[in-house]
């Protein structure tokens, strides 16, 4: 599982939950989920980690109610112990869990491809091209990253990073 993603589950369920009153919750758990959607997008920049604790520490210690004191705790803790996976989101641009979609890079090994189609033949958006019998290739500008050449290879030939 991957924690960032983890961690903007449980956020996106408080900022919806908060009832508004205080601005540290109604406004602070809403930067927080936009600043991890981006990170697990690969737009994280430096320093966000270091603004996310911040803003963290600075819900808990503003917000008047308990969801609002205990909204940022998911982020704390999957900063704390792992800080690793944050950091391969912002700096590689990877997730090491391989759950966020847009930081997943699709690849067919030529030396595994026995060049079925069926890979081609179930693409929704023909990123991938080859005759059969050879190994194919998957477009990266054109794929989306949908997982079906993935899910119906079978000779592991497609793979995951």
């Amino acid at each position: 599982t991957c924690m960032v993603g983890m961690a903007k589950f449980f956020l996106d369920f408080t900022a919806k939950e908060s009832c508004g009153k205080c601005i540290h919750c109604r406004i602070g758990t809403k930067r927080m989920l936009e600043m991890l959607e981006r990170i697990t997008k690969g737009e994280g920049k430096e320093g966000d980690i270091e603004l996310l604790e911040e803003l963290c520490y600075a819900i808990k210690d503003g917000a008047l109610c308990g969801l609002g004191q205990t909204a940022p705790n998911p982020v704390l803790t999957t900063i704390k112990y792992f800080r690793d996976e944050y950091e391969a989101h912002i700096k590689d641009k990877k997730c090491p869990a391989g759950e966020c979609s847009d930081l997943i890079e699709y690849s067919i090994n030529a030396d595994k491809c026995k060049g079925c189609t069926l890979c081609a033949r179930n693409c929704p958006v023909e990123a991938i091209t080859g005759s059969v019998k050879q190994p194919h290739v998957i477009d990266t500008n054109k794929c989306i990253k949908c997982g079906k050449c993935y899910s119906v290879c079978r000779f592991d030939a497609v793979v995951k990073a």
